[in-house]
């Protein structure tokens, strides 16, 4: 079975790069690790960077990184794809090396349209501390897709990926976590009208954290859709908030952790507006509505 670290970054396109890298240094906090023609790219933790911006006409969902525990990862995993007719491709050396990978291996979701990519770390990646400057990040904490096909989607993540099932709100969204990382999910699946990215997720390290992320965005601007509340299934608290594109971002404070053996079932809460929030915060209707999937082609499994 494959064995995960954790999801280790996210890459989103931006329609305005300038303005974007702006808002994501000085109103969510990560800090620059460097630029090029057309990209940006910070870090929220020791990793060499954790969140890249792209500049591109329609913003949204770019690609997504899964680290794998260790190289002998790959094996399983192209084993597993080529089972289930999934074409994949192995990233040439010069672009594991812009990436401070030793290896990547790029495949599609077939449900989403999502692009994924599994990795290792080169062994002289740098690991500086991340330095905070209001926000104490912990982490990247998870994303979300909706799609139509949200239940092939998680069969495929369950069965194929080797994701494992946290909990579920009826038959609307199911949270799933790479295995055997502790947290409580790092992917999330629901059902839309269409494949769309629907969120990106920050852990901080205290509950203030929260609380100053919602003064800053009313001082800056940053139009808040959903929050602060608290979360049934993982327990954490929550503010939802939207980039200058309108992609939704998430702060969260506190979630459950799973031990590797014996973990407790995965729970079905009831579909129902209490389920996702017990403080009772409304939805701003532009919550999660701005997230297009870039499309990317992978036309032969090989490795």
């Amino acid at each position: 079975m494959i064995r995960y670290r954790k999801l280790g970054y996210v890459e989103l396109n931006v329609s305005d790069l300038a303005r974007s890298r702006a808002f994501y240094e000085e109103m969510v906090g990560l800090q620059l690790v460097d630029e090029g023609p057309g990209f940006v790219r910070f870090r929220c933790d020791s990793d060499p960077y954790s969140v890249v911006l792209h500049q591109a006409p329609a913003p949204g969902y770019k690609c997504a990184g899964l680290m794998l525990e260790d190289e002998r990862q790959f094996d399983v995993l192209h084993e597993r794809l080529r089972a289930a007719k999934v074409a994949f491709e192995e990233l040439p050396p010069d672009a594991c090396a812009h990436k401070w990978a030793k290896r990547i291996t790029r495949m599609v979701e077939p449900y989403s349209g999502a692009t994924l990519e599994f990795y290792v770390l080169a062994p002289d990646a740098p690991r500086p501390a991340f330095q905070p400057t209001h926000t104490k990040i912990q982490r990247i904490g998870h994303i979300v897709f909706t799609t139509p096909q949200s239940t092939e989607s998680t069969r495929f993540f369950l069965d194929v990926l080797n994701f494992r099932a946290s909990d579920a709100v009826g038959e609307f969204i199911t949270f799933m976590r790479p295995f055997p990382s502790p947290y409580h999910h790092g992917l999330g699946v629901a059902r839309g009208p269409r494949p769309l990215f629907h969120h990106l997720n920050l852990m901080v390290t205290e509950f203030d954290d929260i609380g100053r992320g919602l003064n800053r965005c009313n001082r800056m601007g940053a139009p808040i859709v959903f929050g602060p509340g608290r979360h049934v299934a993982s327990g954490s608290a929550f503010l939802y908030y939207l980039d200058p594109d309108g992609i939704t971002l998430e702060y969260s404070f506190g979630m459950e952790e799973f031990p590797e053996v014996n973990p407790r079932p995965p729970n079905v809460l009831p579909p129902k507006p209490e389920s996702i929030d017990t403080w009772g915060a409304p939805q701003d209707p532009r919550f999660a509505t701005i997230g297009e999937i870039e499309r990317r082609v992978i036309e032969t499994a090989r490795a």
